[in-house]
């Protein structure tokens, strides 16, 4: 049996829905086992002065390799 990576990340694409990336973590043979959320920020100027609004949202799935 040859060795694969026991642990990988996938990120959520862009156009891609939370179910679609779970199958596309099931077809490659892994379980996902945490899922962590980044906020994405852009910069807005205004006058003189930078704010940052929310933009979005990255998403990542950390899983393992399912045992046979």
């Amino acid at each position: 049996m040859s060795k694969g990576k026991n642990k990988m990340s996938f990120e959520v694409l862009e156009n891609e829905t939370i179910d679609q990336c779970l199958e596309r973590i099931k077809k490659a043979g892994y379980i996902p086992v945490r899922r962590t959320e980044k906020p994405i920020f852009k910069e807005v100027k205004t006058g003189g002065k930078v704010d940052y609004e929310p933009a979005g949202r990255q998403i990542v799935f950390e899983a393992k390799r399912v045992e046979d």
